[in-house]
């Protein structure tokens, strides 16, 4: 079984002195409670090597992973979320870790006077088979994934078709803001 960590990663060297790795508490709690899984990230290639072979690379894993895990504790980039749409390509279980009050989950927004008791980025939560408030109940999903995959309905391509689709249905019954 293998799982691939999806996260941000420093770009170059003089911003790693000072990085704290969050592979590090992942790989630790994944080998805690599943210790037979091979634990895969795209730290492993350097950016020299020319941008197609660490696409080539990073999308390799991807696509032979058993299980997509993605820190988005904080922002995420460019690359990161091409993975996860590729993860979606391939129909691989992606559990994204987001814990409240956050960047990307946060309690009571308010969008054009509207409250939203709580808020997840949209893309994050519609392309996540599920969303973890810590690293802990990640790899808790994660174990019991492995342990019944047939009870576990794992998105694929179409959650994004499928959204479109939605939009299209109600586009003319949602208030959209005048901007």
């Amino acid at each position: 079984m293998k799982i691939v960590l999806l996260g941000s990663i420093p770009k170059g060297d003089k911003v790693r002195e000072t990085w704290t790795d969050w592979k590090t508490e992942y790989i630790n709690k994944i080998k805690e409670i599943l210790p037979e899984v091979e634990v895969l990230d795209g730290d492993k290639i350097s950016d020299n090597v020319g941008a197609e072979l660490v696409v080539g690379h990073d999308l390799n894993m991807v696509k032979s992973a058993d299980l997509i895990i993605v820190d988005a504790q904080k922002k995420i980039g460019a690359g990161t979320a091409q993975e996860i749409v590729m993860a979606k390509y391939f129909k691989k279980p992606v559990v994204s870790v987001i814990p409240p009050e956050t960047h990307y989950r946060r309690s009571n927004v308010v969008f054009d006077g509207e409250l939203m008791e709580e808020y997840f980025h949209p893309f994050l939560k519609v392309s996540s088979d599920y969303v973890a408030d810590s690293v802990d109940n990640a790899v808790k999903w994660a174990k019991k994934y492995f342990a019944n995959q047939s009870d576990f309905d794992v998105k694929d391509m179409y959650v994004f078709t499928n959204a479109i689709d939605e939009y299209n249905a109600k586009s003319d019954i949602i208030k959209m803001p005048d901007r």
